[in-house]
């Protein structure tokens, strides 16, 4: 009885050591395999490769034969294509093809179409890539008029132009919570940039004009610096010099609540379908996908073209704040409809565009830096004075923790102790083997 225990027990514990090889060399090649991790919460979405595939091949086969590019449910790059021969070039390399009727070139002729049609406030359009057409959309502001005349004119383009008519107003997302705030609204900070000599925030256009004092906290005590170039309407970007000239240390962080930081390697470009996040100062961090890029809004201030076109939430008080994935900046937030209640679409002002016309580069950190436990310096970040809301930052699972870019020690440790307890287990079966044979036969064992 007490042998047949033995055993049981000894079989659990040969059970357990091989479950824990397993589980151990799971962790260690997924961490090896998924690259350095980023703090406990820090958002994930990593899109880039297959995005830079899909713009590769669109550029390739031209506006003629493409229909944009996007980023697949299971993280694979689609391209539309208009002819069978695209199509196979397109699988050849690996992504996904769909054939659609209408290329890119008929696409932007239509929006060209649109831009020189009168203008109407609070409509907006852009490509669909999926659905391979327009949608123009007109908010709650649009007549009855207004918007009879703009159908008429998206019906002499072709039926590839869709007219939607959504709630809300279309407006940038101004006067709401701190940090920064000036006689001419309230905004959350952007990216902290540089031009070699002196720091800057880079924020949105449309939250104050040249010459604009921005100041931070609570009181709106401490003044942070001054509106020294932009561009609003057109583009939406502008740059808040700092009072000292410096951004201090920890520039190159965006707060994302509940005290982390995710720290900014570099400037990109965003993908249809990419999933990204978005930093405000009201709503704090939110998350979603890209629906649409070269989008245009008609706000009642003026026009703004080129901007990425998401399903991410915001409100009043989130206009300047960043838009990253995976550490890449990819916009700062302009404007758009509905709230984090009932949902909307939210624009954003393209990174790279805003760089460049600026003449300035952001401040970033070398890659695989890890971030800080706390927020950094205003300028640096987005503070936030309300926590992350359901929509944002994803909480991390068991498994996630398991399986992290922080799990390599852990599944070293593992791997050890189950390799012990085998051979432990292994020793322990062998001396009781010889034990059972020396009982038996124990009048010839010497």
């Amino acid at each position: 009885m007490r042998r047949a225990r033995r055993r049981v027990l000894g079989r659990a514990v040969r059970l357990a050591a091989v479950g824990g090889l397993l589980l151990g060399g799971t962790m260690v090649t997924t961490a090896v395999a998924g690259g350095p991790g980023g703090p406990p919460g820090a958002p994930r979405a990593l899109a880039g490769p297959a995005a830079g595939t899909g713009a590769a091949l669109a550029r390739t086969l031209g506006a003629s034969r493409t229909a944009g590019h996007w980023v697949g449910a299971d993280g694979r790059p689609v391209v539309a294509v208009t002819d069978a021969d695209g199509a196979a070039a397109v699988r050849r390399a690996g992504a996904g093809a769909k054939l659609v009727r209408h290329s890119m070139s008929e696409l932007r002729s239509a929006t060209a179409a649109l831009r020189a049609a009168p203008r109407v406030a609070g409509t907006a359009w852009a490509v669909d890539y999926r659905a391979n057409e327009v949608v123009v959309r007109g908010d709650s502001t649009v007549s009855p008029g207004d918007w009879s005349r703009l159908t008429r004119v998206a019906e002499g383009i072709g039926g590839f132009v869709r007219m939607k008519r959504t709630e809300g107003v279309f407006t940038p997302r101004l006067n709401g919570a701190l940090p920064i705030l000036s006689a001419a609204g309230r905004c959350s900070a952007g990216f902290n940039v540089t031009d070699g000599d002196r720091d800057f925030i880079l924020t949105a256009g449309h939250c104050g004009p040249s010459g604009s004092v921005w100041f931070a906290g609570d009181g709106g005590g401490r003044e942070v610096g001054e509106t020294v170039a932009g561009s609003f309407p057109g583009d939406d970007f502008s740059l808040v010099e700092y009072a000292g000239g410096r951004a201090g240390a920890g520039a190159d962080v965006v707060a994302v609540g509940d005290g982390k930081g995710v720290r900014i390697t570099g400037a990109g470009d965003p993908a249809v379908g990419q999933r990204v996040f978005r930093s405000g100062s009201t709503s704090g961090l939110r998350a979603g996908r890209v629906t649409a890029v070269d989008a245009t809004v008609n706000y009642p201030e003026g026009t703004v073209t080129g901007l990425i076109e998401t399903d991410v939430c915001a409100e009043p008080g989130d206009s300047g704040g960043p838009m990253f994935s995976e550490g890449v900046a990819l916009g700062v937030t302009s404007g758009g409809n509905g709230d984090c209640a009932e949902g909307g679409t939210t624009f954003f002002q393209p990174v790279r565009e805003a760089l460049a016309s600026l003449g300035v580069r952001l401040v970033t950190a070398a890659p695989g830096t890890p971030a800080p436990s706390a927020p950094a310096a205003a300028g640096g970040t987005a503070p936030q004075t309300a926590p992350p809301g359901a929509g944002g930052r994803e909480a991390e699972t068991p498994l996630g923790r398991l399986t992290g870019g922080r799990a390599v020690g852990p599944g070293l440790l593992i791997v050890a102790g189950s390799l012990i307890a085998l051979a432990a287990t292994r020793r322990l079966r062998a001396e009781a083997e010889r034990g059972a044979y020396r009982r038996q036969y124990s009048a010839t064992w010497r």
